[in-house]
């Protein structure tokens, strides 16, 4: 009797996608006082930062007049009355940490508040949207479009969009090069296709790069290529303000119907959320802030706009999502009295006490701010030279930065090595003195190679310490501790 054999059969294996595809977000238009608090805050600040460029501050004859000015030619930062040059770089240091300590207020305070109303991403993506919502209408039709085929009506608002799109972009590129340069100047240039391929490269590269993220990346940008989302957590507690849906008093959820009172909703265990998802629709994210709070959540608050625009219209209070802590909301759903907001908590009186400290540093930096810098560098080949009357010679280059708008007169003197002289190249080395007039040009570096000569039996090691000091006219004083080397006796 013969047997079969049934060959087993291989299921077919369908290939899986590691990534989410991407579901494209149709924000729909809403009124309330958060979105309006949101076009006060876009105005304040596309205004601050097409305007900042064309302030004018006067800073004396052959200093630029722009009042914030990051000259990267001549190697100077202009804030208004401060001036700051490449070795005073520990303040941008110590504006990036108060920076920081005030974003982790903020956050702690009211959560994502900054990402929400002031980051560059969420202002740009707003105005984005507003045109958007210009040109292809409202929600439902921008949907309705992008579905359909492609038709001369829908290829005309594509490039219209489009094209608005681009001048916002080229304006924002073009405003951000105003920064770095003398801006009529440049603006002059521009208009007569004479600017530098540099400024013309980088307008390039942030119009394209202002169009791609506004235009299209939108919350993506947030959800992926931002690490605060990742950070929110830590900064955040139970008495911060957030987003928050009451589920308390929303859950469950059902739609409403006509014939339906409230009492028959209640009697089945029906809440206020009727359902209607325009909480949903209105989020720049696209998320649902009823499942919580999540990651994507930018805090902007346009839900609770949302939400309270419906439950004004069917006659329920509003509210049902709002701006409230986690304790507020325990409380509320154990059927307790909500305690009082509590502001002052630990991390917030840590954040704002290094605010005040980094700050207060800051401005005393600032204030007594030296107009007189000074470095030096020793020659290393030769170390020294023994001279034919015994003495030891070290050669330094010494480097005088006059940051003040007026010629300056210093005298160098020597330190620490008994008789020791000063020498200047180009003045004589032999010329030696206990003490050398130097000058320096306002607002330059001056160069000068001095020669420092020490009698040998004043040499008690191969290596000594050695301080030069430079006083100005008005007596202030820089100095530098170096070393003098010379032979073992």
């Amino acid at each position: 009797m013969s047997t079969v054999t049934e060959t087993p059969k291989v299921k077919k294996r369908t290939a899986q996608s590691l990534f989410l595809k991407q579901s494209k977000v149709y924000p729909k238009s809403v009124h309330g006082r958060f979105r309006r608090i949101k076009w006060a805050a876009l105005a304040a600040m596309l205004a601050l930062y097409y305007i900042l460029p064309w302030i004018r501050w006067d800073r004396g004859p052959g200093a630029p007049d722009q009042a914030v000015l990051l000259d990267i030619e001549h190697r100077r930062f202009y804030l208004f009355f401060i001036e700051l040059w490449p070795q005073q770089i520990y303040y941008l240091t110590g504006a990036l940490i108060l920076a920081a300590l005030a974003l982790f207020l903020a956050t702690s305070l009211a959560g994502r508040v900054w990402c929400g109303y002031a980051c560059p991403q969420t202002v740009w993506t707003d105005l984005f949207v507003w045109v958007e919502h210009l040109v292809e209408g409202e929600r439902g039709e921008r949907i309705r479009l992008d579905q359909g085929k492609w038709t001369a009506r829908k290829l005309g608002r594509k490039l219209a969009k489009n094209a608005i799109w681009l001048g916002i972009a080229l304006a924002t590129g073009g405003a951000w090069i105003f920064y770095f340069t003398d801006a009529p100047t440049l603006l002059g240039q521009l208009a007569r296709f004479e600017a530098s391929s540099t400024a013309v490269g980088f307008i390039a590269l942030f119009t394209g790069t202002t169009w791609l993220l506004a235009g299209f990346a939108r919350e993506q940008v947030c959800t992926y290529m931002c690490p605060w989302p990742r950070f929110q957590s830590a900064m955040i507690d139970e008495d911060s303000l957030i987003v928050t849906y009451q589920e308390w008093r929303g859950e469950g959820r059902a739609p409403l119907r006509k014939s339906q009172g409230w009492e028959e909703r209640e009697a089945a265990g029906l809440g206020d959320c009727i359902d209607c998802f325009n909480c949903v629709q209105v989020c720049p994210a696209g998320i649902d802030i009823r499942d919580g709070l999540q990651m994507q959540c930018i805090g902007c608050g346009l839900c609770v706009d949302a939400c309270d625009e419906i439950m004004t219209k069917i006659g329920r209070p509003t509210g049902l999502v709002t701006f409230d802590t986690q304790t507020r909301q325990s409380a509320l759903t154990a059927g307790d009295t909500p305690p009082a907001h509590r502001l002052l908590r630990p991390r917030v009186i840590v954040y704002a006490l290094g605010m005040l400290v980094v700050g207060g540093a800051i401005v005393v930096g600032l204030a007594l701010k030296p107009g007189l810098d000074i470095s030096v560098l020793r020659d290393r080949a030769p170390l020294y030279v023994a001279l034919a009357d015994g003495s030891v010679r070290n050669a330094y280059t010494f480097k005088i930065a006059n940051m003040t708008r007026d010629p300056r007169d210093y005298a160098l003197t020597v330190e620490g090595l008994a008789g020791a002289t000063l020498a200047v190249a180009g003045e004589g080395q032999e010329e030696r003195a206990v003490s050398r007039r130097l000058s320096a040009a306002p607002d330059l570096v001056a160069t000068y190679r001095i020669f420092v000569t020490a009698p040998r039996t004043a040499l008690q090691a191969p290596s000594q310490p050695l301080t030069l000091t430079l006083t100005s006219a008005n007596g202030e004083t820089a100095s530098y501790r170096t070393v003098f080397m010379g032979p073992t006796n």
